[in-house]
């Protein structure tokens, strides 16, 4: 998590919100930062969930996000925090509509992810880019009360609130910008649809070679 992630976290968010309310981060993992222990310390919620797909520090349930659902059942948390998770999930639709269903009527998610632009990056897997427009589409059964682009790198930050009579969007006519294949598709995509030439970009940029080439022709490849 760079410290432009933070700032545009930290800047709306209101302690008020948090404040003896159930909290569920989603790929909560400690990996170069986390907003977990100053929500715990500042804004004292009732209780702060965090999962991931793997264990570690600030991880309390291992669990794919695609079963949140399942796991939770409808609606048990006040507020859903999703920093830089969207961009690495194949089945976006899914993950959403889990966070989604899983928050209060009334309750506010927090979202940052990645736009057109920002490099290929795999933990563990990289398939999709969002722009301010797909968010207004993606969370249009949201009230959108900030939608905000980052200042340090190509990405976005959302954050919007369940409403009271909430009845979910369709997202199957959204077609995201797939890294993968360098366009927008309609269906999910992987890394094995790529064409052979953007395959071997992405092998390059997850290879030991890249340190041996000049760091913006990593950039420019990875970008794409």
């Amino acid at each position: 998590m760079n410290i432009a992630i933070l700032d545009l976290f930290l800047r709306n968010v209101n302690c008020s919100e948090f404040s003896a309310k159930r909290v569920l981060e989603v790929s909560s993992k400690f990996v170069d930062g986390s907003v977990r222990p100053l929500i715990e310390r500042f804004c004292n919620p009732r209780e702060y969930v965090g999962v991931d797909i793997e264990p570690g520090k600030y991880v309390n349930v291992v669990l794919p996000a695609e079963k949140l659902v399942d796991y939770f059942g409808p609606e048990p948390f006040d507020i859903v925090i999703s920093m830089e998770v969207p961009e690495h999930v194949f089945n976006w639709r899914l993950v959403v509509n889990n966070m989604k269903i899983v928050l209060k009527r009334g309750g506010y998610i927090h979202v940052t992810t990645r736009s057109k632009g920002f490099p290929y990056h795999t933990y563990p897997y990289n398939f999709w880019r969002y722009e301010a427009g797909d968010m207004i589409r993606i969370f249009k059964d949201f009230e959108i009360i900030r939608l905000e682009a980052s200042w340090e790198a190509p990405g976005v930050f959302l954050k919007a609130k369940k409403p009271i009579n909430w009845r979910p969007a369709d997202l199957d006519n959204i077609e995201l910008y797939s890294i993968i294949l360098g366009k927008r598709p309609r269906n999910l995509v992987d890394l094995t649809e790529a064409p052979l030439v953007r395959r071997l970009m992405f092998m390059l940029c997850e290879s030991k070679l890249k340190h041996f080439l000049p760091g913006v022709v990593v950039h420019m490849v990875a970008r794409k």
